[in-house]
């Protein structure tokens, strides 16, 4: 009983921490002048993915042995499949519910869903471009890394600079264009750590960003160690716990930072921190996993990594057909489901 009160306690801290992060990740945002965008594809992304490529890095060089290699490339794989599945998911899903909302309060009935499901998720064209582009970036790195593991080679742990030199470009190229984003001057709210400042100090927006960060990590290794300990005691195997449920756990802090954000009115800032967050598990943590790990995958690596470009595919063919609606990017989730299912097999 006590895992299922802390993994409780876990998700309400994360989500807080969140809320607290995302207030302050914008206004650090506005400090450094990188443009709306690159507050969610960067800063924010960045910020909830260093904890775990950390977690990835002390995994493959810790020296545990094989097995612990082994949870370091399971991360760098599950960190991807979650998010182009589950965090494009529920960010679908909590668009449609506000939008229910706002159309239930002027009218009812079955055409007040339809009016919800099919309304567009991104109005600009411009943004439209711009998480294509980001998926555009992210599928080809992500064939390659999924390729290096089905093949052995000499030269292969030195490819892992390759990764690390395609999130340099990524990265860079989001700096510059950041400075051509509309609306950087939009009103902010206040700072919570100084909520009666108009304009708050610079140490109190890196103490908030700092702090919330540090909660946000350790609340997430707790809620990891949870699952790993309810896992048996629903009946799941080790193997099935870490594939299936742990990168939903490890992934938390940027599905949260969607869900507030959309209910924010921002579901622009929502998917960029996706797309940005992913740009960092397909390279840092591979990085790492190819020059620290022999990088060799077995079936249901292999598998994750199938479903995670299919679910990639399907959000491109999705966007370049101008389609991408809150039920179509909610649909994004059954590619989970599809992992899940056909895990059975595999592990049998």
């Amino acid at each position: 009983m006590i895992h299922f009160l802390l993994l409780a306690v876990c998700a309400v801290a994360i989500y807080l921490s969140c809320e607290w992060f995302v207030n302050a990740v914008e206004w650090l945002g506005r400090r450094l002048d990188v443009g709306k965008m690159a507050v969610g594809t960067i800063l924010a992304a960045f910020g909830t993915a260093l904890p775990e490529s950390v977690v990835t890095l002390v995994a493959v060089t810790s020296g545990g042995g094989a097995e612990r290699k082994d949870i370091g490339v399971g991360a760098a794989m599950g960190g991807p499949l979650a998010l182009a599945t589950v965090a494009y998911g529920v960010t679908g899903a909590m668009l449609f519910v506000k939008r229910r909302r706002q159309v239930g309060a002027m009218a009812t009935g079955p055409g007040a869903a339809r009016a919800a499901l099919t309304g567009q998720v991104l109005e600009s064209k411009d943004a439209v471009r711009r998480l294509a582009k980001d998926q555009s970036w992210f599928l080809p790195i992500f064939v390659v890394k999924v390729a290096l593991g089905l093949v052995a080679f000499a030269v292969k742990p030195a490819l892992g600079l390759m990764f690390f030199a395609a999130y340099a470009a990524y990265f860079w190229r989001e700096i510059r264009s950041g400075s051509d984003d509309e609306e950087d001057d939009e009103e902010l709210e206040p700072l919570k750590l100084q909520p009666r400042a108009s304009s708050p100090a610079t140490w109190a927006v890196l103490a908030q960003t700092a702090a919330t960060l540090m909660v946000i990590f350790f609340a997430s290794q707790l809620f990891v160690h949870q699952l790993d300990a309810i896992g048996p005691m629903l009946g799941l195997s080790a193997s099935v716990t870490a594939l299936l449920l742990s990168p939903i756990a490890t992934e938390l802090p940027e599905i949260m930072n969607a869900v507030i954000w959309v209910r924010q009115g921002k579901t622009e800032l929502a998917l960029a921190n996706i797309s940005g967050a992913m740009m960092i598990q397909a390279t840092v943590p591979s990085g790492l996993g190819l020059l620290f790990t022999p990088w060799h995958f077995d079936g249901a690596l292999l598998w994750s990594g199938l479903v995670t470009i299919a679910a990639i595919g399907y959000l491109l063919a999705t966007l370049r057909a101008g389609r991408l609606t809150a039920g179509r990017l909610a649909v994004s989730a059954g590619f989970y489901g599809v992992f899940a299912l056909g895990l059975v097999p595999i592990l049998a």
